[in-house]
């Protein structure tokens, strides 16, 4: 299966649908994901300024997952530890 890169568009296309597929408002998935409801709803509006760190909350409290898929030219590469300045 080819990979492609998301637009913040379809990210908030992919909340909206599996927030309504749950059967739940978008008050109700702000509190499951520990968000604003302002959040929520300029998520699925495809907001590009939206933070990551929330998204992956909303993302997770829907079950979601997000794969990231490094260039073959970083292949072995470790990723920085963050413990480490």
């Amino acid at each position: 299966m080819a990979r492609r890169n998301l637009t913040t568009a379809e990210i908030g296309d992919i909340v909206r649908t599996t927030r309504k597929a749950a059967g739940l408002r978008q008050d109700e998935l702000a509190g499951a994901a520990g968000v604003g409801l302002r959040f929520i709803v300029d998520l699925e509006a495809g907001k590009p300024t939206a933070q990551i760190g929330k998204t992956l909350q909303v993302l997770a409290a829907l079950g979601c997952s997000l794969d990231i898929t490094p260039p073959p030219d970083t292949k072995g590469a470790r990723p920085k530890d963050p413990q480490k300045p």
